[in-house]
């Protein structure tokens, strides 16, 4: 042990230091879903499933909600999740990436090609199953801190722009999740309940039209709408997303500090390292014991995998190229085709977003282990694939110095006698 790790407070700052890396969230959610499989594949797996299975009761009076453990981290903790990207939708939309067509088309054909053509080949594999089917948006998924993650292992090499792309293609994937659940994944409806949180969201507008910025009324009247949400049959996480585009952006001039933004910056840590993390543990772990080789090429797990793979890439790629052709879009300056090429393959990390579908689309456990296996074998492969392709289109160090020392044409701008060089991303987000 050398004397610098003998000194108060070192393993303190070692933990800091780890949190603040961008890494640090896809890195505890690869932590979070190897601790499930292997207690899965244990002799504890018996523990492993009695906690996900603990009955969990909230009851006031005559009203009741009975659901195991399991149930109320995708329900609940998930509901969390898609509040935070509801937030991060609304701030995009209105002044962000999303805001303006010019930055935002090529992000949105990407999004578009990378949810249509991984369906289309899971549809193919699994055309003759009608039960498989109903998986077919399992692939549509990215799981934007995984995907973030492994591009933040690059470094400083990543040109700032592809670190946008690629936030943006994630962001509209999210939207797109969110409409498909709402549209294909939702069960027998009770008229009832859904009045009563249509009520609930219609004071969350009146909230808002009166310029509350104070979270206390928001957080109340959310709660009613995600509770009305959960008993109407629509899926509770959804609930999340309406509450989120309550929530008002810009506060009173006296005021000075945005509800959303401030919530947004408060919630992420919370959602990044608890919220990700424990849904990822609950839902990654299967048993491996009966499982086959054979077993990867049965229809689903081959059509997860397939589609997250081999789909996100053509997808993504052929859209753009597409976009690109027909001068709808443009890359970014200083991003390379194949930088975006090993983008496009990270975007075939689903992992928890796949698994979260999954869970919708198939409610029984006959379907689970192959839900499992096809979601971490494509998003892994998606994973390797596409650090080694941006290790390889990414400049070295070196070269980057030299880059910065002495700009290209076409990369930055000369300012006065400096020769200070903007980054692209500096034109994408005016």
């Amino acid at each position: 042990m050398t004397e610098q790790s003998k000194k108060p407070g070192f393993l303190k700052l070692g933990a800091q230091a780890f949190f603040q890396h961008p890494a640090a969230g896809g890195i505890l959610l690869m932590a979070a879903a190897v601790l499930a499989l292997t207690l899965a594949n244990s002799p504890l797996s018996g523990l492993y499933d009695r906690f996900l299975e603990t009955p969990v009761v909230i009851q006031i009076g005559a009203f009741a909600i009975n659901k195991p453990l399991l149930l109320w981290i995708n329900d609940g903790l998930m509901a969390v999740f898609f509040f935070l990207v509801g937030l991060e939708v609304k701030r995009e939309v209105v002044e962000g990436r999303l805001s303006n067509m010019r930055q935002a088309g090529l992000p949105i054909l990407a999004a578009v090609g990378g949810m249509i053509v991984p369906a289309l080949i899971y549809i193919g594999l699994n055309a003759d199953d009608p039960t498989a089917l109903n998986g077919w948006a399992i692939p549509a998924a990215t799981d934007i801190a995984f995907a973030l993650g492994v591009l933040a292992l690059m470094g400083s090499r990543v040109p700032v722009a592809l670190k946008v792309f690629l936030l943006a293609l994630a962001i509209i994937d999210d939207i797109g999740a969110i409409v498909i659940i709402a549209l294909f994944y939702t069960s027998q409806l009770s008229p009832v309940v859904l009045i009563i949180a249509a009520i609930g969201t219609a004071a969350l507008g009146f909230i808002n039209y009166r310029g509350v910025t104070r979270t206390a009324p928001y957080i109340v009247v959310g709660l009613i709408v995600w509770v009305c949400v959960l008993k109407s049959g629509v899926h509770a996480t959804l609930a999340g997303v309406v509450i989120a585009l309550f929530i008002p952006l810009r506060a009173r001039i006296e005021e000075g500090k945005s509800p959303l933004k401030e919530i947004e910056h408060g919630l992420a840590p919370w959602v990044g390292f608890g919220v990700m993390p424990v849904f990822a543990f609950a839902n990654a772990g299967v048993s491996l014991q009966h499982v086959t080789f054979a077993d990867l090429f049965a229809g689903v797990p081959l059509g997860i995998a397939a589609g997250l793979f081999v789909g996100k890439q053509l997808g993504i790629m052929s859209f753009v190229w597409i976009g690109i052709k027909l001068g709808i879009a443009r890359l970014p300056q200083g991003v390379t085709w194949l930088q975006i090429y090993g983008t496009a393959l990270l975007a075939g990390i689903g992992f928890t977003m796949s698994l979260f579908i999954g869970t919708l689309a198939f409610s029984g456990p006959e379907q689970a282990a192959a839900i499992r296996v096809g979601v971490l074998t494509g998003s892994l492969l998606s994973a390797i694939a596409g650090a080694i392709v941006l290790r390889l289109a990414l400049p070295s160090e070196v070269e980057r110095s030299k880059k910065i020392a002495k700009p290209a044409r076409g990369y930055g701008h000369v300012r006065s006698n400096r020769r200070e060089v903007l980054p692209a991303s500096t034109q994408i987000q005016k």
